[in-house]
């Protein structure tokens, strides 16, 4: 069963504000399975509005929107949905009290422009916004059905998993089956060429790549007579896709590399240490933003000027003077000063060059050294050069230090994080 995803507001079209409600939305139908054939934008607009949906209820079965229902004058979707369907508005008591009781609460006064988000096409099947003060509501556009609901983000996806999916659920053809997996390490193209040959390999699939910097995904969607052998097409393509990516391959759906590598970590039962230089704090703030960071992280000190790493590091100062900040040497000093002072099982560090300007012939912009200590006083030390702008480059060092981290975790037992390695420069 085919469906269309319209988002609707001129921030969308002036390219103010990044469409990942639209994003997620396909994501989710797919998964209920849809066959999602198209995602339109349009702005705030009666006319053009009404002519989006006029066109998809055409060619849609059921069509998503999101956008357009606030007290503002330019939201304009529930009047454009009204003519469209041909209805007169009406307003609904149990929306405009539920209306007033969240602006009483928040300390305001009830306003014309709140009230009219209590105003629907008439015989429009009303979906409650428990979080915010705009309801959805569905209509049935000729064979197509059609729901609206609010662009704020948290607010859409609520309503879309309570009261949206379980309505368009049995609507789903049902005969398609999608895994996405999360990748790390290798360009789009890179990939791709891994990848030849596992749609023809597997008949009925469709390998589908999104590029989020630095991250590579890989969709894998299978299509068959019952959602069973869907189901079951799309596992074993998956497996041969997994097999060709390796560790590159690092999780599914949405995972993200940091919880990965933090629970990695807590598998272990081991403790980490962090200093950052280059980094500013980032790999620290990417691994907070997982739960259970309190589990396994001691101590993330952004020790950017070279006097922070000498007094709270212990880096010695000669050090830094004769091979300089961004170096082996100190990206291994600060690893060890860092697990010594934490008392941590492992400590990363990083320290390099994130530009724009600070590069030379022998460091330029984006030179950056990775190291890792471990308990037995090995410590390794990474060289990379990475191209982009500063925070390109600041993302990429982070993934490469916690790549680092998930290799020892998923490369060494216990008891031979405590075998003897000397210090070595890897390019």
């Amino acid at each position: 069963m085919t469906c269309a995803v319209l988002s609707i507001g001129t921030e969308l079209t002036r390219g103010e504000l990044a469409n990942s409600n639209g994003a997620w939305l396909a994501a989710e139908l797919t998964a209920i399975g849809f066959e999602v054939t198209e995602h339109v934008v349009v702005d705030d607009d009666r006319g053009r509005i009404v002519e989006a949906l006029r066109r998809l209820a055409q060619r849609a079965r059921v069509v998503v929107s999101t956008g357009g229902l606030g007290p503002t004058t330019d939201d304009v979707t529930t009047e454009a949905v009204a003519a469209a369907v041909g209805a007169a508005l009406a307003r609904d008591a149990a929306s405009l009290d539920h209306i007033r009781r969240r602006v009483e609460k928040a300390g305001r006064t009830m306003t014309p422009s709140n009230a009219k988000q209590a105003d629907f096409p008439e015989g429009a099947d009303i979906l409650p916004n428990p979080i915010g003060t705009a309801p959805g509501f569905g209509v049935r556009i000729g064979e197509c059905v059609a729901f609206f609901m609010p662009g704020v983000p948290r607010e859409m996806k609520r309503m879309f998993e309570e009261q949206v999916a379980p309505r368009v659920r049995a609507l789903a053809s049902n005969n398609l089956f999608q895994s996405r997996l999360r990748t790390f390490g290798l360009p789009e193209s890179a990939v791709g060429e891994k990848l030849a040959g596992v749609e023809q390999a597997f008949p009925g699939t469709t390998i589908g790549y999104r590029a989020h910097f630095p991250e590579i995904e890989v969709k894998v969607l299978a299509k068959a007579a019952s959602h069973a052998s869907a189901r079951d097409l799309c596992e074993r393509a998956t497996a041969e896709v997994r097999a060709r990516l390796g560790s590159y391959a690092y999780g599914e759906a949405d995972d993200t590399f940091a919880g990965v590598v933090g629970r990695a970590l807590r598998a272990r039962g081991w403790t980490l240490a962090i200093a950052e230089s280059c980094t500013g704090g980032l790999v620290g703030h990417m691994l907070t933003r997982e739960p259970g960071a309190s589990d396994f992280l001691l101590l993330d000190a952004v020790t950017y000027a070279n006097s922070a790493k000498s007094q709270i590091l212990g880096v010695d100062e000669e050090t830094i003077r004769w091979h300089g900040a961004v170096s082996p040497e100190v990206a291994g000093a600060m690893a060890e000063g860092a697990r010594r002072v934490s008392g941590a099982d492992v400590a990363l560090s990083l320290t390099g060059i994130a530009g724009p300007s600070g590069g030379s012939d022998a460091k330029p912009v984006g030179t950056v050294y990775v190291a890792l200590a471990r308990a037995d006083g090995a410590t390794e030390v990474v060289h990379r050069v990475f191209a982009g702008d500063r925070a390109q480059i600041q993302l990429l060092a982070s993934y490469a230090g916690l790549r680092m981290l998930r290799e020892l975790c998923v490369s060494r037992t216990p008891e031979r994080v405590g075998e003897a390695s000397s210090l070595r420069d890897r390019g």
